[in-house]
């Protein structure tokens, strides 16, 4: 089996999955990328049966011209096109289209990508989902915002999850956002009703049309809580049993809601909500495996490595759903302020009364620059068969750690 992926950059989150691919029998991987070869590890290098440098992996033009020049040197076939970032699926799609390559086509991948006409699909399917509006004037923007009431969440159709995403409170801070940047015909911006309660994920795997495997995690606070306060540290807990009645509802919606938007064989990340009334909404669908450690957590959660069973899915379209043994979770750590970490203090403590719980982590270090993201300047990832063990433990180790910073801005 012949195996493009394409990484725009040698990110380790996103080697995790290249080593997934590579462990896999039978198939022999190339990459396609932004950076030279040279800036990928040694030990990945060297596996590798090519590789191909582009100016733009987004563009689905140049992904056509390198992955036939890499087929070149793949005896003249390329099976499968491969890439885990969001911003990637549409153009993977339109490149499988037009090599003829087997996979997800782009007016599916559009369906994922595109929040307003997502949520359009969902609503047509009566899935809950919150009230929007695809906006190409500042007039239609405050017109819903009249209706609709504030908060509000604003966000580009084709924006990736929490990263462009920014709640809005009052009239006069939409009033400014639509002043600095104003929504255009063909350049709209998605505003959306504010839902309040406990975010969820439903991560699932699903093979020719059927869903045959999900995983359920709760956010500790919610991800646009965590990108408006740059400084909070978070959590995300994964229950051992994800059968129960509780999570019935979502059990039904989630795989629903994935054939609405024509999944059909892959891996997909879905955000959604448990209002304080008990029912459900969900927020968005993602045509891609999840970020943020989730693929790692899922890993230790069921003792399998999910980087391979991913790429196990994406190029022979089989998965053998494993038993969940463990409740797990991970602790995001970050600090205060701006420029390196100057201290961090409670990490003894911590591991004094957690320690054993811990089975993998990347802990801040004192010059550290400061890293700008919701996974923040380090991470603790624990697991225990009992629930409540690692519900406190998440809650006890972000309240302990404090990442200070100090020095000059990076």
């Amino acid at each position: 089996m012949n195996v493009v992926f394409v990484l725009p950059y040698a990110l380790e989150s996103t080697l995790r999955f290249v080593r997934g691919a590579l462990s896999l029998p039978g198939v022999r991987l190339a990459v396609l990328s932004q950076e030279p070869v040279e800036r990928l590890p040694a030990d990945l290098r060297g596996r590798l049966a090519g590789h191909w440098a582009v100016a733009d992996a987004l563009d689905p033009d140049q992904l056509v011209h390198g992955v036939r020049a890499l087929a070149s040197g793949l005896g003249g076939r390329v099976d499968r096109l491969l890439g885990i970032l969001e911003q990637l699926q549409v153009p993977l799609g339109e490149a499988r289209e037009r090599l003829g390559v087997r996979g997800m086509d782009a007016s599916t991948a559009q369906n994922f990508r595109d929040k307003a006409r997502m949520k359009e699909v969902l609503a047509a399917a009566e899935l809950p989902c919150a009230s929007h509006c695809l906006a190409e004037s500042a007039a239609e923007a405050l017109r819903f915002a009249e209706r609709v009431g504030f908060p509000l969440v604003i966000k580009p159709p084709a924006g990736a999850g929490a990263r462009d995403t920014f709640r809005v409170d009052r009239e006069a801070d939409l009033s400014g956002l639509l002043e600095s940047s104003p929504p255009l015909a063909g350049q709209p911006v998605l505003l959306e009703e504010f839902v309040t309660g406990r975010e969820h994920s439903f991560d699932s795997v699903s093979i020719a049309g059927r869903h045959v495997f999900h995983s359920i995690s709760e956010y500790h606070p919610s991800p646009l809580e965590v990108m408006r306060t740059p400084w909070i540290q978070w959590s995300v807990f994964l229950p051992r049993d994800v059968s129960g009645p509780e999570f019935a509802d979502i059990g039904a919606a989630g795989p629903r809601a994935l054939d609405a938007l024509g999944m059909v064989t892959g891996m997909t990340h879905m955000e959604w909500f448990r209002r304080a009334d008990g029912s459900l909404l969900i927020s968005e669908v993602a045509a891609r495996p999840p970020g943020a450690q989730f693929t790692t957590l899922l890993g230790y959660a069921h003792d399998r490595d999910f980087y391979r069973e991913w790429a196990h899915v994406s190029v022979f379209e089989t998965f053998d759903p494993p038993e969940r043994r463990y409740a797990c979770g991970a602790a995001f750590l970050r600090g205060q302020g701006s420029g390196r970490v100057s201290r961090v203090a409670g990490l003894e403590e911590a591991q004094r009364r957690f320690g054993s719980l811990v089975v993998e982590a990347r802990l801040p270090r004192p010059g550290q620059a400061a890293a700008g993201g919701y996974e923040g300047e380090g991470w603790v990832i624990l697991r225990h068969p009992d629930d409540a063990v690692i519900r406190n433990a998440l809650s006890e180790i972000v309240r302990l750690v404090q990442v200070e910073y100090g020095g000059v801005p990076s």
